[in-house]
């Protein structure tokens, strides 16, 4: 996906659940790192979301009341989400390009 620095708006990422088990007790957590960040995401670079229809998790990024502003650049989108049990999944969903 590729949308300008200058829109605001909501960035939805498509989450694959473990089969059977309900992830909408808790939100979902969002991170965007530059591609030229080859580290995973540390505990700042989290935004925390909410949960769409699909299951899909979904953050408001922009300028206008965003819960970030993103530069121009190309950044991998990381989805984090906390299903019952003992599992804590962290998944790189996708690319983004901010022009």
């Amino acid at each position: 996906m590729v949308i300008p620095a200058t829109t605001t708006e909501f960035v939805h990422v498509p989450v694959t659940p473990p089969a059977g088990v309900d992830i909408t007790g808790t939100p979902p957590k969002l991170a965007f790192l530059p591609v030229t960040n080859r580290d995973n995401p540390t505990a700042n670079d989290w935004h925390t979301g909410a949960w769409a229809t699909g299951p899909e998790a979904q953050l408001l990024i922009g300028p206008d009341s965003g819960a970030l502003t993103l530069t121009r650049g190309d950044y991998r989108v990381y989805v984090s989400f906390d299903p019952p049990g003992s599992e804590n999944i962290v998944r790189l969903s996708g690319y983004l390009g901010i022009t």
